[in-house]
């Protein structure tokens, strides 16, 4: 959430800020709702301090045995009209509230400003993409032998966009769970196993709601009103909803596994096939809470984490600095992890899919949870929050196949996985 006294003062940068995320919000609305609602209570405030000064009237008239009806008449015509104007108020907040928490976070002041994901800002890369003497096959090529996934029976059982993990499959995907918590353990991040289902104020406190209502799987039950997660960040981030926090508790850094669940409503791409996009998948999501000042250097830190997982799987990545468009709508900046998927294509070119998104939210989710902490005895002030996939396991999934496949349909396992197969050292076809 934003904070409405900053786009009181400076109306046209919080404007051109916003609209640089996102062309169609709609600031004016907002400032005109919140200009009726001040007036409207100004003069309630106005009213009230004249029915004071009739009700001292009264009661100086009443023991002096004077007439006191006609100013009596008068207390009840202001009562009449405040009450009048309270009734005025209460939707008008409502959808004030309602239209200031569909505007996205602001960008921080050194984010390119463009619509086009083609102007995303390259930082870094690592490794070098793999290069193969015979002609490769995709994921859903290579698992024509390697049987790990079952997308018709998942199809059956869910419809489509919900595969079956099997046998080595299912193995090699607790594999990847297991090595990701373990490096953010030793990172210094304290692990979580929190709740897939939430409440409507959970989703609204990390900004999933109300703007990406469509994209969310809600729970049809007469006797609850939970929805299912589309990512860790939710029940992290609420975990201290409505809570003060002591300065020394900061910085705060949680990981946690969870399945995650997306419609992917009219998402782009969602023609992809596989395990690129699905309806549910299994991420590792960072959280951090920290002091304002820290929020950067934390930052910096957790995309260092997610880099560290895929320079320990051998992967080639690069890392890109996102463009206000392409941005998070929580995010004030935003840094996605690409790695290589030498059997994928976009628009017939080989292609870079994103397996890690880290963002620093400044005060937006903790303004709209109530997320607070404080000084010694000064007045408490809102935290920073972070979050970031570490990492999504299905894109690397892909990428591990594409990257170490060999010759004869066997793919090879990386040492940093292959303690937790029991020393499976390579994947072999089983038909």
């Amino acid at each position: 959430m934003l904070d409405i006294k900053e786009i009181r003062k400076n109306p046209e940068e919080c404007k051109e800020k916003i609209l640089s995320k996102d062309p169609t919000a709609n600031i004016d609305v907002v400032l005109n709702l919140d200009g009726e609602i001040r007036e409207l209570k100004a003069k309630v405030e106005n009213l009230k301090a004249k029915r004071n000064e009739y009700s001292k009237k009264i009661g100086d008239k009443k023991r002096n045995g004077e007439d006191a009806s006609e100013l009596m008449e008068e207390v009840s015509s202001i009562s009449k009209e405040s009450h009048d104007i309270d009734a005025q108020l209460s939707p008008l907040e409502e959808k004030f509230t309602y239209e200031l928490s569909k505007l996205p976070n602001y960008p921080m002041d050194d984010i390119k400003v463009s619509p086009d994901p083609a102007d995303n800002v390259f930082i870094k890369e690592w490794g070098k993409k793999t290069e193969f003497d015979f002609e490769i096959k995709n994921h859903l090529e290579l698992n024509e032998k390697l049987q790990l996934f079952d997308f018709e029976r998942g199809a059956k059982i869910s419809g489509s966009g919900w595969p079956v993990y099997r046998n080595m499959g299912a193995r090699l995907e607790w594999a990847l769970i297991n090595y990701m918590i373990d490096t953010h353990i030793q990172n210094g991040y304290m692990q979580w196993m929190p709740p897939a289902l939430v409440r409507e104020e959970s989703l609204y406190g990390s900004g999933q709601l109300p703007k990406f209502r469509d994209q969310q799987y809600k729970l049809s039950d007469e006797d609850y009103n939970l929805w299912l997660i589309p990512t860790a960040e939710v029940p992290l981030n609420y975990l201290h909803g409505d809570e003060i926090l002591s300065e020394t508790d900061l910085p705060k850094k949680y990981a946690a596994y969870t399945p995650c669940f997306r419609r992917e409503a009219g998402a782009a791409g969602k023609g992809e096939r596989g395990l690129i996009r699905m309806h549910q998948f299994n991420k590792v999501e960072m959280f951090c809470f920290a002091k304002p000042e820290e929020s950067m250097t934390i930052f910096n830190e957790m995309v260092a984490s997610a880099e560290k997982i895929l320079e320990g799987l051998g992967l080639h990545y690069r890392s890109m600095l996102l463009c206000t468009g392409d941005m998070s709508f929580s995010g004030a900046r935003t840094i996605d992890i690409e790695t290589w998927l030498p059997g994928q294509e976009k628009e017939g070119k080989k292609a870079y899919y994103e397996v890690s998104s880290v963002s620093n939210c400044s005060d937006f989710q903790a303004r709209r949870s109530n997320i607070r902490f404080r000084r010694g005895n000064d007045k408490p002030e809102f935290v920073h929050t972070l979050n970031g996939s570490g990492l999504a396991t299905s894109r690397l999934m892909v990428a591990l196949l594409e990257n170490n496949q060999n010759a004869d349909g066997s793919v090879n396992i990386p040492p940093a996985l292959s303690k937790y197969l029991g020393g499976i050292t390579k994947l072999e076809p089983e038909i």
